[in-house]
């Protein structure tokens, strides 16, 4: 077995093509439908490690102020930036939850950034708080790479969201998790893929899930069928997130009053 963690690091600048498709429809489709979902944005930055890496994953404006994202993409950085309409709109804190794990991949794999200018957008999707997530279509949007189930995802860019819709098939203590089905399916069949970390999981145009990780039980995880989409359950986090977003309140009121 295998995973693959969904953050991509590449060289500024980058493109980057998402999700892997149903190869039976048409992919104008889903960048159609990537085009309702606003709110999932792109975000880069540099690693802070030895050579000073750049990356490329997505996120979530939750509010004109925060997104959200996964802990796994923002952990090790030195700068953060979300892009729309082609300016970059930096982070002015990131909070990543205390019990994050990058060893324990997937668990409390959740961030909450307060950027320093607000991103104005017409919707802004609630955060998802039942847990009846299970046999529910969801929506899944992101900005990673892209192919279809047949060849898995291929190493091709084209700056394009999109996205998809996927049933939820259970949930593994806080992570949803959803696969490629071939007889009960949706119209858009559709799996994450690297560089689609930190992009949305919605059911019902809410915020349910934070994209995560993808599992394979064949040690290739290519998001082809067999696969496993894995995100973190938002619904678990209500209380964080709202506690979180008050404390760095606080923080940037210090900051502000010296």
């Amino acid at each position: 077995m295998k995973y693959l963690v969904l953050a991509l690091l590449l060289l500024i600048p980058v493109q980057a093509y998402c999700g892997t498709i149903d190869p039976s429809v048409s992919d104008a489709k889903y960048v159609e439908y990537g085009k309702k979902y606003e709110c999932v944005l792109p975000i880069v930055g540099v690693m802070g490690d030895s050579m000073n890496s750049q990356f490329r994953a997505s996120c979530v404006v939750i509010d004109e102020y925060h997104i959200l994202t996964a802990a796994h993409i923002v952990a090790d950085t030195i700068t953060q930036h979300v892009l729309y309409k082609n300016k970059a709109y930096p982070c002015y804190l990131v909070a990543i939850h205390a019990k994050y794990d990058p060893k324990n991949i997937g668990y409390n794999d959740i961030a909450v950034a307060r950027l320093q200018k607000p991103i104005k957008l017409d919707f802004y999707p609630e955060l998802y708080t039942d847990t009846d997530e299970v046999d529910k279509v969801c929506g899944l949007s992101g900005w990673g790479h892209h192919g279809n189930f047949n060849s898995g995802w291929i190493s091709k860019y084209d700056n394009t969201r999109r996205a998809g819709s996927n049933i939820i098939d259970g949930v593994d203590k806080n992570i949803l998790k959803y696969s490629v089905h071939t007889s009960k399916k949706t119209e858009l069949e559709f799996l994450i893929c690297p560089g689609d970390s930190g992009g949305g999981l919605f059911i019902d145009k809410k915020l349910a899930g934070i994209h995560s990780y993808i599992y394979a039980t064949d040690g290739k995880s290519d998001s082809d069928y067999g696969d496993v989409g894995c995100s973190t359950r938002v619904s678990d986090y209500i209380e964080w997130i709202d506690e979180t977003k008050k404390i760095i309140q606080t923080i940037m009121e210090q900051d502000n009053a010296r």
